[in-house]
């Protein structure tokens, strides 16, 4: 009997387009990560694609403690922990608020929770810039404009809509017997949630934690318009960084900087990537 060949046309084919979709990917981390590790005399040369001839992480400390982001020289330091006061408590809070709406709308199921869902989900599709202004005005009002405390429940309110949906459409996937069978045993609604429902949602969980860091880390709009000058976050911080030199512009300070900006969420896309796809197979897009 003759051996079937790994190696058919078509196998080719695919292997020869992953492999150029990765290149062309990969292209611009190439050339940022390179950058950043040539001194200003190779850059002038024009030489884009070439490694360095003399390497050096310099760029990389400026950019993390030295550079400046207008009047101030501390680096993308300031930024750097400045996301992670925010990235934190905003993705701890969504993800609980989510799993308790999409928990009570699965299956105890009040009264207009139709509705109170569809408006959930009303609120995902409406554009930030139609609301920034309205929400500016209340922020003002409650003192909370420009505040730690402001930035985390801006990000928390437009996190909750996907939030419950992804754990609504989860926990519509278990069995309805093990929610009778708890509230046979005496389980109340806190009960239930805390000892059944989330140990259930490790998955889900997993898929909630890497959309809403990624999106909170990568925001730009809100930070700038909410975060006020003591809470900029990173992506902010980047910006000024680049836009704000005087003088030569140093193309391997910005390279280094944007790379820094991006490690935290490109780490954890490589780490967690495989819970991501299992959570979304479990039920993240079931409905």
């Amino acid at each position: 009997m003759k051996r079937r060949s790994h190696f058919t046309p078509a196998r080719l084919g695919l292997y020869a387009l992953l492999v150029s979709a990765a290149a062309f990917f990969l292209l611009p981390l190439y050339v940022m990560l390179v950058t950043s590790l040539k001194p200003m005399e190779e850059i002038r040369l024009g030489r884009l694609f070439a490694l360095p001839m003399a390497w050096t992480v310099e760029p990389w400390v400026q950019a993390w403690s030295s550079a400046c982001t207008g009047l101030e020289c501390r680096g993308i330091q300031v930024g750097f922990w400045n996301s992670v006061k925010i990235v934190v408590p905003s993705t701890v809070i969504s993800i609980f608020f989510g799993a308790l709406n999409g928990y009570a709308l699965s299956f105890w199921r009040p009264r207009w929770a139709g509705w109170m869902f569809g408006v959930l989900m009303f609120g995902a599709f409406v554009p930030y810039q139609v609301m920034l202004y309205p929400l500016v005005r209340a922020l003002a009002f409650v003192d909370l404009y420009g505040s730690l405390g402001g930035i985390v429940l801006i990000h928390t309110v437009f996190g909750m809509p996907v939030m419950t949906l992804l754990f609504r459409n989860y926990y519509a996937g278990v069995p309805i017997e093990l929610f009778k069978a708890a509230r046979i045993d005496g389980g109340g609604f806190w009960r239930i949630f805390f000892q059944l429902m989330l140990p259930m949602s490790l998955p889900i969980i997993a898929v909630a934690v890497i959309m809403q860091m990624t999106n909170i880390w990568n925001d730009f709009l809100l930070g700038l318009v909410f975060a006020g000058r003591e809470n900029l976050p990173m992506t902010v911080q980047l910006n000024n960084v680049i836009n704000t030199t005087t003088g030569e512009r140093l193309y391997n300070v910005n390279m280094a900087a944007t790379v820094l900006t991006s490690l935290l969420p490109l780490a954890v896309y490589l780490v967690s990537g495989r819970w991501f796809v299992r959570g979304i197979a479990a039920g993240a897009v079931k409905g």
